[in-house]
């Protein structure tokens, strides 16, 4: 608003997410609305050199950064690669290699669609995973990948699906590389409810390994679901 005149170094640290069990009021993913924003950078570190990386060159900024982080993830630990000093915050990164469809995730999506992969793994299915990482601006170039690299590809979204970055995501790959796709693009996000307390309908309403892996398969496989 201002051309540039001046900066706003500010940075914002928001969990986010379902899977704790404490319903709709704490439970939902709503980055969605925040990277809908011109001028934002939004994002949502999954892994531990992420989450340490992504905040000190979110604070070098010199304008608004939002990260978001997944309530699930908060509790997993391990060590991280003393090579890694930093991390690029406008790119997306390939988690697991992989020829016969992509998924594309973020946050503990990323975590389910690697499971995914190993699913589809022991059915002769070669998934390759992509962690989004930066939700604003998107890494169109690395999403644009999945349809001359694989030719078919699962977007991974906790959010509602109807206005998501899901959805965002999926028309970019139709406008700029239809005509490279073998198959539909398909989808795996959260239910269109308010997200559930009890158990067993949280994880209903949530995206699973199972549902991932289905999906996939339909597309490397038509006629064959399970």
């Amino acid at each position: 608003m201002s051309g540039g005149q001046f900066a706003v170094p500010l940075v914002i640290r928001m969990a986010t997410g379902g899977g704790r069990r404490v319903a709709a009021q704490h439970s939902h993913s709503l980055e969605g609305w925040y990277a809908h924003i011109p001028g934002l950078r939004v994002l949502a570190p999954a892994m531990l050199e992420d989450a340490r990386y992504m905040l000190a060159a979110a604070l070098a900024d010199p304008n608004p950064v939002l990260i978001f982080e997944h309530v699930m993830l908060y509790n997993l630990e391990g060590q991280i690669d003393p090579v890694i000093t930093e991390v690029d915050i406008s790119r997306a990164k390939c988690r697991r290699e992989g020829t016969d469809i992509r998924l594309i995730a973020y946050g503990n999506g990323l975590f389910k669609a690697l499971s995914a992969a190993e699913i589809l793994a022991a059915e002769s299915i070669a998934a390759e995973v992509i962690d989004l990482r930066v939700l604003r601006p998107l890494d169109t170039k690395t999403i644009l990948a999945s349809a001359s690299k694989t030719r078919r590809c699962v977007i991974i979204d906790e959010g509602w699906k109807s206005g998501s970055l899901s959805a965002e995501i999926g028309m970019r790959i139709v406008e700029e590389a239809f005509f490279e796709l073998d198959a539909p693009l398909r989808r795996v996000c959260g239910r269109e409810v308010p997200i559930p307390y009890a158990p067993h309908l949280e994880d209903a309403a949530l995206p699973q390994p199972p549902e991932i892996a289905a999906a996939a398969r339909a597309l490397v496989r038509p006629g064959k679901t399970g």
